[in-house]
């Protein structure tokens, strides 16, 4: 491919997500590492569906391009990318297995080298991996779907940080979900929902549904209405320009998780309770995340359960992570939390650190309570533990 399509596509990203990197360093890291475009050959819009949903749940993927030598479909929550045939028109095919119903991110490998599909525009949330996404239904609405309910509220808000290293002019961000009928002059509950590696701030609203999830639970009377927080997860971005490698390297890992603890406790938090009328009963405070951010939402908030009475940790990346340094002092009886939830894939490569945590948390007598469904490490398994954890949170004698 001409390096200047590569490099557009690059450019476009950077442009996307001008909060977390500077717009030249993601560009050129997009121009090394994940060509965006479709090789030249396949620019041009196939006349074909490249994603076909049929009824038993399989979904066809097809990419047109006669000179590739291998193409592969990579499917989330699949655990190997399939190999897909070439018909005469050089049209690549596959078909996947049954799926239960989900929201499914793919893209192409082609001679080896990752693509997304120039023909679907559904792309997920990523600085650094985006991937394109399709959706196997279910025999009616899911939880996560957009459906005639009341729907809660949106906003971004925008901050000048002096703890994030790595961001342009110093600026980074957060959104918050308000529900609906949001009354400012009433208490609510709040929970810190963090994104993993890789991710935006905006990830748990796009990948993960989140507002729609919360929409829908509070439309079935499952969950009280509460503010979610929805912050970006990084201590330092240059915690991202290392790749994968990254999660090697425990001074890395800490070093980003204590800055980013930092910014999180005495930057967003103070923001958010002047901005929003947060209850003041720690056990109406929760913090939850996913992979980096279940590293992040495990070490702060069981580091302050003196705010946070509810912690949830799912695929947390703690793989590093020390638990008798890091949680020398932990005392069920000090912590007294209502909900403390470790979740992971059991296909997940994390499955055995998550294990080793549990592990050590009964040993400290803690009331932790373990979740282990099929799955990678995918956002499949993340969104069902909201919908499961989130009835749990901030749970009175008060009805929703």
């Amino acid at each position: 491919m001409p390096k200047p399509v590569r490099l557009c596509a690059a450019l476009l990203t950077a442009a996307l997500y001008p909060l977390s990197l500077s717009a030249f360093s993601l560009a050129i890291f997009s121009f090394f590492v994940l060509p965006l475009a479709p090789p030249l050959s396949a620019q041009v819009l196939p006349s074909f569906p490249s994603t076909e949903v049929h009824a038993d749940h399989t979904i066809t993927f097809r990419y047109r391009d006669p000179g590739a030598k291998a193409v592969l479909c990579s499917i989330e929550n699949v655990a190997k990318p399939l190999p897909m045939e070439k018909d005469a028109e050089g049209v690549w095919t596959v078909t996947s297995a049954p799926l239960p119903a989900g929201i499914y991110r793919y893209h192409f490998e082609i001679n080896g080298i990752s693509f997304l599909d120039p023909a679907n525009p559904v792309i997920s949330n990523s600085l650094m991996r985006p991937a394109n996404m399709v959706t196997v239904p279910g025999d009616g609405p899911e939880l996560w779907d957009a459906t005639d309910v009341p729907h809660g509220r949106i906003d971004h808000h925008y901050y000048t940080t002096s703890v994030v290293e790595g961001l342009t002019n110093n600026q980074s961000d957060y959104y918050v979900y308000t529900p609906p009928r949001y009354d400012p002059a009433k208490a609510y509950p709040v929970l810190y929902l963090l994104h993993g590696w890789t991710d935006s701030s905006y990830g748990w609203i796009y990948n993960g549904r989140a507002n729609f999830i919360l929409d829908n639970l509070l439309a079935e009377g499952k969950i009280r209405p509460m503010i979610v927080v929805m912050p970006l997860g990084y201590g330092d971005l240059g915690f991202i320009h290392s790749k994968i490698d990254v999660w090697r390297d425990a001074p890395s890992i800490d070093h980003n998780t204590e800055l980013y603890t930092k910014a999180l406790l005495t930057e967003v938090m103070p923001r958010v309770e002047a901005e929003y009328n947060i209850s003041k009963d720690r056990n109406d405070h929760a913090i939850a995340g996913l992979s980096m951010g279940g590293l992040e939402a495990v070490t702060i908030g069981l580091a302050h359960s003196d705010y946070f009475a509810s912690v949830i940790g799912l695929s947390a990346a703690v793989q590093k992570l020390d638990f008798a340094k890091q949680f020398a002092d932990l005392d069920p009886k000090t912590a007294d939390l209502r909900l403390l939830w470790i979740a992971c894939g059991t296909e997940d490569g994390l499955i055995g650190p998550n294990r080793r945590l549990v592990a050590f948390l009964k040993e400290k007598k803690m009331p932790v309570t373990q979740i282990e469904i099929p799955g990678l490490h995918t956002w499949l398994v993340w969104r069902d533990n909201l919908i499961h954890f989130a009835p749990l949170l901030f749970q009175t004698s008060e009805k929703p």
